[in-house]
């Protein structure tokens, strides 16, 4: 069974950081690509950054510059370092593996940005 734990969230100001980390369980990680979404409030659940097994990584453009995803394939963790947020950062944050096809989250992990 898939396991995904987000953490890091918080409270933070505009300009400010903050490092998401996702732990994996239950998947062979370091063969699957691990995704960061984020919903906020009203809104879609939209991709972020992507980083597959060999560590390649790909971002939204909204993020670019500012979020850069990492993963640890000894401690199966995936991380996502938050630089320079803006209050449209806020959301929840969460942690994706596609595992047999389906989509499989985290709980998830609030960030807050105030302006």
């Amino acid at each position: 069974q898939v396991h995904l734990v987000e953490s890091g969230g918080g409270l933070v100001q505009s300009g400010g950081s903050l490092r998401l980390a996702c732990t994996a369980s239950g998947i062979n990680f370091r063969l699957f690509a691990m995704n960061w979404y984020r919903q906020a409030t009203g809104k879609e659940r939209e991709l972020v950054a992507s980083i597959t097994g060999s560590g390649s990584t790909n971002y939204v453009d909204f993020v670019k510059g500012r979020f850069t995803i990492s993963r640890d394939n000894v401690r199966w963790r995936v991380f996502l370092q938050m630089n320079n947020l803006k209050p449209e950062d806020t959301a929840t944050y969460y942690c994706d593996v596609r595992y047999r096809g389906l989509p499989c989250w985290g709980q998830g992990t609030q960030v807050t940005v105030s302006s």
